[in-house]
């Protein structure tokens, strides 16, 4: 993907129509572009921003189907989002994989509670089941999580779930859809909407990189924009109601040694009534989240102290090496679209996370709530109302087997290249071209040099942020350590884009003062929460 190549096709093509046009360049506006350009539609995308720069590379990391959502009842939610996590395991393996997870519990009535739910859980995933769940004593809880706290401790239960890299899989569906036909275009404002007779007939359109403006035709279009929906929504009907309520989700990331264990933790019920996870991920620890409605949203949500205070004090009623604030990495918020509940109860445990197609009279289509996990499933549910509600001739959704870019079944490349799977070859090949790119770029990772040319010349990256937030993690793992790489990362793509130093300075800057609210102040630490049973 080439970013002039894909801005020169949409001036190209400014007389011609479009079958779809798609707002919005997270997980959902990705999936869509890719199913509809495997089923042959001329498909074209536009992002505000990066491909995932909001809600879409701020998750928890897991491919799951939901045990909270098995507790509440909804098993026709569980049931599709165990099918769609078993699909995107086979078809995304160099991204996703089986992860381990051990619920504690320090009451005898809870083993074999979740025992039985976990049971449910398995059978509810079929064919595509990744393990067995099973009840294990104290012994062999602590054997497993050496830095569980055993005071109390009765025993655990196991079950297994997805985990993938949110950002890069955003990428590779990208290169999907972009390998089927589709043109997809960051930093591609959407500044209104075109109508023909009252009805939908496609987009106005700013390219912030150039000023350009850009006039789109379009036989259906897709508003995919997350908790900027109603934006959208409002473009075509200023009177509209708000359809999303945003909710706000907190990560806390440590060093491995925190959880020192490849499983992971998953507690069930905290003090609120929420699920915390303690997860291993890219040799750190994630620890989240919570669950926060908000009235406002924004391309960068800051983490309130009550959500930072909250998980460092649920992680100290388990683990035996308590966190504080210094050692906190890296921590991040993201926004869950969720559909706005009739009544504002203060809670989002109400509001369905289910995913909601709706057609407005001037037939624009918007989709909103789902999760990652459900991404493909809710592209097929998109496009085929795309297909009835646009006159498009009919084809049947060809994403279920669907190999995703990068797919390769066991990488074997090791860090840092193993999450490009079989397009690992393709960089080592330039590393051999240009061996001074096989340099680190910082001790704190096994990042290199390579990787930078690669999401600038391959990745669309256009920003030092999206390189060091997206096509790599390290503001997501290491926040400090990702401010001392930008200089590095701003010249590497300086060089390859013919930018001066005035355009370097200018990233690094900008980048620092936005890494800024990734690092934590010191401040007092409150003192550790009872356990609740």
């Amino acid at each position: 993907m080439k970013r002039s190549e894909a801005l020169q096709q949409v001036s190209n093509h400014s007389r011609q129509t479009w079958d779809i046009l798609i707002i919005g360049g997270g997980a959902t506006g990705l999936g869509i572009a890719m199913d509809a350009a495997t089923r042959g539609y001329k498909t074209l995308l536009l992002e505000q921003a990066d491909f995932a720069k909001g809600t879409s590379s701020r998750s928890t990391k897991l491919v799951h189907g939901g045990v909270r959502y098995l507790a509440q009842g909804d098993i026709a939610l569980v049931r599709e989002a165990l099918y769609e996590r078993g699909l995107l395991l086979a078809n995304a393996p160099h991204l996703a994989h089986n992860q381990q997870f051990i619920i504690p519990h320090y009451s005898w009535w809870q083993g074999p509670f979740y025992t039985i739910g976990l049971k449910i859980y398995d059978l509810l995933s079929g064919k595509l089941s990744l393990g067995k769940s099973h009840h294990i004593g104290k012994n062999a809880v602590t054997s497993r999580l050496p830095n569980i706290k055993a005071q109390g401790l009765k025993g655990g239960i196991v079950y297994h779930d997805g985990q993938f890299d949110d950002a890069r899989l955003a990428v590779n569906v990208a290169q999907t859809a972009a390998a089927h036909g589709a043109v997809l275009l960051n930093y591609c404002k959407v500044t209104g909407l075109k109508k023909t007779n009252g009805q939908i007939s496609g987009a106005l359109a700013n390219d912030t990189d150039t000023g350009q403006q850009l006039d789109i035709n379009a036989k259906v279009v897709i508003n995919a924009t997350g908790v900027f929906v109603d934006e959208v929504l409002q473009m075509d009907n200023p009177g509209a109601p708000n359809m999303v309520r945003p909710s706000q989700g907190v990560h806390l990331v440590l060093d491995k040694e925190f959880l020192n264990s490849d499983t992971a933790i998953m507690i069930p019920k905290t003090s609120d009534g929420r699920v915390l996870f303690a997860v291993p991920w890219h040799e750190k620890v994630l620890l989240g989240t919570t669950d926060t409605p908000l009235n406002e949203h924004s391309l960068e949500p800051v983490a309130l102290e009550q959500e930072i205070e909250f998980i460092l004090n649920t992680a100290a009623q388990y683990l035996t090496r308590i966190p504080t604030r210094k050692d906190v990495k890296s921590v991040f918020a993201g926004l869950r679209p969720l559909a706005a509940p009739q009544k504002n109860t203060g809670s989002t445990k109400e509001i369905s996370r289910s995913h909601k197609l709706m057609v407005a009279d001037s037939g624009l289509i918007t989709i909103t709530g789902g999760k990652w996990t459900t991404f493909r499933r809710m592209a097929e549910d998109t496009v085929n109302l795309a297909i009835s509600k646009g006159g498009l001739t009919p084809v049947a959704c060809r994403t279920k087997d669907l190999r995703i870019t990068g797919y390769q079944l066991r990488p074997t490349d090791g860090a840092p290249l193993d999450v490009y799977g079989s397009e690992a070859a393709s960089i080592k090949s330039y590393i051999v071209r240009h061996p001074e790119m096989a340099a680190q770029l910082h001790p704190a990772f096994p990042y290199i040099k390579a990787q930078v040319a690669w999401a600038t010349e391959n990745e669309m990256a256009h920003t030092v942020e999206d390189v060091l937030a997206r096509r790599l993690r390290a503001l997501f793992l290491d926040a400090a350590a990702a401010i001392a790489m930008a200089p590095e990362v701003a010249a590497i793509m300086a060089g390859i884009n013919g930018k001066g130093k005035e355009w370097e300075q200018a990233q690094v800057a900008e980048f620092t003062a936005m890494a800024q609210h990734y690092l934590l102040s010191p401040q007092k630490q409150q003192q550790p929460l009872p356990i609740t049973v």
